[in-house]
C-alpha cells in the first residue's frame, strides 16, 4: 500500500535497466486487473509478455526490443491496481514523468495516448533502437563520482576522431550515464579512475541511446508518432529532452521522437518539479532506481513506490 501523506504528487515511471527476471510477479500471479492489463499487450505484441517478465530468459527480457514493452506494461498494469485499490492516490498525481522509456509510459498514465497505441509505439520504438544499436558495437556505462563538465571534458579527450562518446543520462549529483562506441568506452574506464570517479558500471542496455548513434531510430520513430492519436494530457509531462512540463500534442510528439538522440536530464526533471510543488514522488513499476536516485538529489522529499519485483 501507498502511504504517502501528502496532496501532490509526481508520478515516476522506470527506464532500461529496471527490469529483471521475475519483475512485478506478485501483481501478475496475484492482481486480476494487472493480469488483464499484460493479456491486452499480449494480444497486440503477439507473444507472451507476462511469461517473458516471470520466466526471462535475461538475455531476452534484457533486449531493447522486449525489455521496453515490460517495463511499459508493468508500470500501467501497477497504475491500474493502484487505481482499483487506492484511487484516492491516482488522483493525488499533478505531474508525471519517466526515465527514457518510462517517459512513454509517463504520457499514457498523463492521458495523452490510449493504452493499445502506446503498446504500438512502444514496441516500435523498441525494435527501431535495437536495430540502431545492432548497426553499431556501442553501449553505455554509468561513471559515479564526477561532475558534468569534468566528464564531457574526459570523453571528449578519450574518443578518437570518428567515434562517439558522450553524456546520456544526467541523474543525479555524482551519477552520469555516457554513451558511445564500445572502444571508446572502453578507454574511458581507466581514464575516469585516474581523473578522480569513483566507479565506472557498464549498463545493461543495447548500445548507445540518447546520442547520434540512434539517429536512425528518429526516423522510425517519427512515422510511429505521427500516426498515433495524442491528445492534450490532463496532468503535465515532464520531458527528458528539456526538464520543462508539456501538455501540447505536437509539443509531445516532437519530444518523445528527439529524446533517443538527447541526452536525459533527469535531475532538473525532478528539481522542476520540486519547484512547481510537488510534494512527493511515487515510482510505479519495476523495482527501486528512481527512488535512489532521487534521495541523491533531494533526501527530504517524501517518496514511495508502488509494484516493485521483489
Amino acid at each position: 500500500m501507498v502511504s504517502l501523506e501528502v496532496q501532490k504528487i509526481g508520478f515516476l515511471f522506470p527506464g532500461q535497466g529496471a527490469q529483471s527476471v521475475g519483475m512485478c510477479r506478485d501483481l501478475i500471479e496475484q492482481k486480476p486487473v494487472a493480469r488483464e492489463v499484460f493479456d491486452r499487450a499480449s494480444a497486440i505484441l503477439g507473444y507472451d509478455l507476462a511469461d517473458v517478465c516471470l520466466a526471462g530468459p535475461e538475455e531476452r527480457l534484457s533486449a531493447t526490443e522486449y525489455s521496453q514493452p515490460a517495463l511499459f506494461v508493468s508500470s500501467i498494469a501497477a497504475v491500474e491496481v493502484l487505481r482499483a485499490e487506492q484511487p484516492q492516490v491516482v488522483e493525488k498525481a499533478t505531474v508525471a514523468a519517466g526515465l527514457s522509456l518510462g517517459e512513454y509510459t509517463a504520457v499514457c498514465f498523463a492521458g495523452a495516448l490510449d493504452f493499445e497505441s502506446a503498446v504500438r509505439l512502444v514496441q516500435r520504438r523498441g525494435q527501431a533502437m535495437q536495430a540502431a544499436a545492432d548497426a553499431v558495437e556501442s553501449g553505455m556505462s554509468s561513471v559515479l563520482g564526477m561532475d558534468a563538465e569534468k566528464l564531457a571534458a574526459l570523453c571528449e579527450q578519450v574518443a578518437e576522431p570518428g567515434e562517439v562518446l558522450q553524456i546520456a543520462n544526467l541523474l543525479c549529483p555524482g551519477n552520469i550515464a555516457v554513451s558511445g562506441h564500445k572502444t571508446a568506452l572502453a578507454r574511458l574506464e581507466p581514464a575516469a579512475a585516474e581523473a578522480g570517479a569513483m566507479k565506472v558500471v557498464p549498463l545493461s542496455v543495447a548500445g548507445a541511446f540518447h546520442t547520434p548513434l540512434m539517429a536512425s531510430a528518429v526516423e522510425a520513430l517519427t512515422e510511429a508518432l505521427a500516426e498515433m492519436p495524442i491528445v492534450e494530457a490532463k496532468i503535465p509531462v515532464v520531458s527528458n529532452v528539456d526538464a520543462s512540463a508539456h501538455t501540447s500534442p505536437d509539443e509531445i510528439r516532437s519530444l518523445l521522437a528527439r529524446q533517443v538522440v538527447n541526452p536525459v536530464r533527469w535531475e532538473d526533471s525532478v528539481r522542476q518539479m520540486i519547484a512547481d510543488g510537488t510534494e512527493g514522488f511515487l515510482e510505479v513499476g519495476a523495482g527501486r532506481v528512481l527512488r535512489g536516485i532521487l534521495r541523491r538529489i533531494d533526501r527530504k522529499m517524501p517518496a514511495d513506490g508502488f509494484g516493485d519485483a521483489k
